[in-house]
């Protein structure tokens, strides 16, 4: 199966938990980014969202403490049902996501345990 990656959606970078006014201060009034408002059903996880150009950077709060990191790229694909059965048929480490409105979306592991998000827009 081809994978089709139509264009990146977001990167997410990480930030220690309570840290929101400081990242603002960097993300917002040094860099001059657009704060753009989190979806409902992860606005209790912290963090913030900018828009960057035709992409998005997420701004997550995590324990820095070298643990697994919530960072990552997220790539739009098509035909993700298909695409996902396709991974799991190769034995590849998934993990399911909380849901987002008018978002189909699941993260997967590469070897090296970087994780990897592809979703499709609904």
């Amino acid at each position: 199966m081809k994978i089709k990656i139509n264009r990146l959606n977001h990167v997410q970078l990480c930030i220690p938990v309570g840290a929101e006014n400081k990242a603002r201060e960097f993300y917002s009034q040094l860099l001059g980014l657009t704060e753009i408002p989190k979806p409902v059903s992860l606005q209790a996880n912290g963090g913030l969202w900018y828009e960057v150009g035709d992409i998005e950077l997420h701004i997550g709060v995590e324990n820095m403490n070298g643990e697994k990191s919530k960072r990552h790229p997220a790539f739009e694909v098509e035909n993700l049902i298909e695409v996902k059965q396709f991974l799991h048929s190769k034995k590849v480490i998934m993990k399911e996501e909380i849901p987002i409105p008018n978002v189909e979306r699941f993260s997967f592991f590469d070897p090296f345990g970087n994780r990897i998000e592809f979703l499709q827009k609904t």
